[in-house]
């Protein structure tokens, strides 16, 4: 059992804390599936999950992803992390509304060759909106 970031895991922080999006595409196998339960849809694929990404980041401009535990097993990877941003920009129809706001979540990701081939992803999605008072 490892409890050090990964690599690819590195990558994906790294990404979202430069702004620079694509830069996942280090981590995932092109034809990865990603499975986020509580969005619109559960099923994306990598194109869609950057889209999400992307969409992030122009609602929390000031995002800031931290990996707070990881454990290794095999070829999965555990990951809980923790998102701290502000709500500077538009959220789904949500204006911005100056909140800062934490989102919390957890992932474990399935390698093959040292590239993320398949994703389970869960944050908490109504706290989000509890902190927006959306909800």
């Amino acid at each position: 059992m490892t409890l050090a970031v990964t690599e690819t895991q590195q990558i994906i922080a790294d990404a979202l804390n430069s702004r620079n999006i694509s830069a996942v595409d280090d981590a995932f196998e092109p034809d990865c599936s990603i499975h986020m339960n509580g969005g619109p849809k559960r099923d994306l694929t990598l194109s869609e999950f950057k889209d999400m990404l992307a969409g992030m980041l122009t609602a929390l401009p000031d995002l800031h992803l931290t990996v707070n535990d990881q454990f290794t097993v095999d070829d999965r990877v555990a990951t809980r992390w923790t998102i701290k941003g502000t709500h500077d920009g538009p959220l789904g129809p949500l204006g911005p509304s100056g909140k800062q706001v934490t989102i919390e979540g957890m992932i474990m990701d399935r390698y093959v060759d040292s590239k993320i081939t398949e994703r389970w992803e869960l944050w908490d999605q109504a706290w989000l909106l509890q902190q927006l008072d959306a909800l």
